[in-house]
């Protein structure tokens, strides 16, 4: 059996040869390629906004760019390629069914079958019924209209700055704005505050957080601002897109238990924290908490579009009245994505790595709290990382522009990673090696430093 401190020898980094900046990124190759795809392909990201690198190739938890230049991964693409760039197993699983049957529709296949089959043996409690997607956002859709089938009501409530995609349905519940949704959410949809230990909102007497504060507000705001009509409370386990924020250890115990009280169905939309990343198949099973309905996403496929809707054995013959089905949704090269994956997982244990490696980054970060003025406060589980900026301690006011100097900074010397304002987030792969996670912190630790010189800290 492997042991957590070995990362999978497949995936292993010769740090004298990465990271290694041949010419400074991005590089006259990257810019004319960009320039000539984007003469065409609009909506960037935030992060190809700040840094258009073209990548050509990864392999485990390294990139290379059009130019030659090789980076640490630190992004996972954007949290999907938990298990590091074209793990042989899911490539070759995916190759396979490339080659054999691409797609039938919802018919049943053998890989299908052996995929629900797993599922159902590994995830807690009584998470039995399946339903396959080809995107968080389509999950998540899915997740909704379970929750108004299985209780007949039609209201949901969800987090203030949580994230759950970019569809109307999936918008109405998460923090983006956009015009062209127009001036309101769909009807029915309520957004409440969500515990945040470095910026409660409620404070005991000692200054830690109240969560039953949190509540307590929440049936409050039940009783006096919906129709009482809630189907369903939607969050996330660790908000993502929010800044890798997370809650303290007793509120999803506590909210739990408040739906079982008042008969609301809980939806865990995990599509960014499942599948081994915080070092458990799912967030949720840190607090011991089994959720009514689950979306499954991201690293699922390690970069395969796949994705899942579980939902507990009460509630699984609501699939039948919601129209499930989807074209892409559990095709064979999917299936055999997500069951490679599983298995890989397993046979590597890297849901021991991958906690390793969160407590590895949490000592590593806690040094870096202690030694620069604008890191308020830094948090992981597993590979789900946080550091979080600000201009003064003592008021914890946001430092985007120290944000956006640090991400270019690090992404100069070879971290390709992700940028969040004044969060910077970071989801390295979980086969990484210790010795490469502590260089990309390294990485980082420099560029926070050469910040706040330049900003006269």
């Amino acid at each position: 059996m492997t042991a957590i401190t070995d990362a999978p020898a497949w995936a292993n980094v010769d740090l004298n040869k990465v990271p290694n900046i041949i010419t400074t990124p991005p590089g006259p190759k990257s810019q004319a390629m960009h320039k000539r795809c984007t003469k065409y392909f609009k909506g960037l990201s935030g992060q190809v906004k700040l840094f258009p690198v073209a990548f050509e190739s990864g392999s485990g938890c390294t990139l290379r760019d059009v130019d030659g230049n090789e980076y640490i991964d630190f992004s996972s693409g954007i949290y999907v390629t938990t298990l590091g760039h074209c793990h042989p197993k899911v490539t070759e699983a995916v190759q396979k069914y490339a080659g054999k049957l691409m797609n039938c529709h919802d018919f049943t296949t053998e890989i299908k079958t052996r995929l629900v089959e797993k599922l159902a043996e590994i995830l807690p409690g009584d998470l039995t019924g399946f339903q396959f997607y080809d995107s968080g956002t389509t999950a998540v859709e899915a997740g909704q209209r379970v929750l108004r089938a299985a209780t007949g009501k039609h209201e949901m409530l969800s987090c203030f700055y949580d994230y759950h995609g970019k569809t109307y349905g999936g918008v109405s519940l998460g923090h983006i704005r956009s015009h062209v949704y127009g001036p309101v959410r769909a009807p029915g949809m309520h957004m409440v505050p969500r515990p945040d230990a470095y910026r409660p909102m409620w404070t005991k007497a000692d200054g830690t957080i109240d969560t039953d504060k949190y509540i307590e507000f929440f049936d409050q705001y039940i009783d006096r601002g919906t129709v009482h009509s809630v189907a369903g409370f939607i969050l996330e386990p660790i908000q993502g897109w929010g800044g890798s924020v997370m809650p303290p250890d007793d509120f999803f115990p506590k909210l739990r238990k408040y739906c079982d009280e008042t008969g609301i169905l809980l939806m865990a939309d995990e599509v960014l924290t499942s599948w081994g990343r915080t070092g458990k198949w799912l967030c949720m099973e840190h607090w011991d908490v089994v959720p009514d309905i689950v979306s499954i996403g991201k690293g699922f496929g390690n970069g395969f579009p796949v994705t899942c809707v579980a939902v507990r054995e009460q509630y699984k013959e609501s699939f039948e009245s919601i129209s499930a089905s989807s074209s892409y949704g559990g095709n064979p090269m999917a299936c055999a994505a997500a069951l490679a994956s599983t298995e890989v997982i397993e046979e590597e244990n890297l849901l021991e790595r991958a906690t390793h490696l969160g407590e590895l980054a949490l000592k590593r970060m806690e040094q870096m709290k202690a030694e620069h003025s604008i890191v308020g406060d830094v948090r992981a589980k597993g590979c789900l990382m946080g550091i979080e900026l600000v201009k003064d301690k003592a008021t914890k006011e946001p430092f985007d522009d120290a944000g956006k100097i640090i991400y270019r900074k690090a992404f100069e010397k070879g971290l390709a990673w992700i940028p969040a304002g004044h969060i910077l987030r970071m989801s390295p792969p979980i086969v990484m090696e210790d010795e490469v996670l502590l260089k990309g912190l390294d990485m980082i630790d420099e560029a926070i430093g050469e910040a706040e010189k330049e900003l006269g800290y």
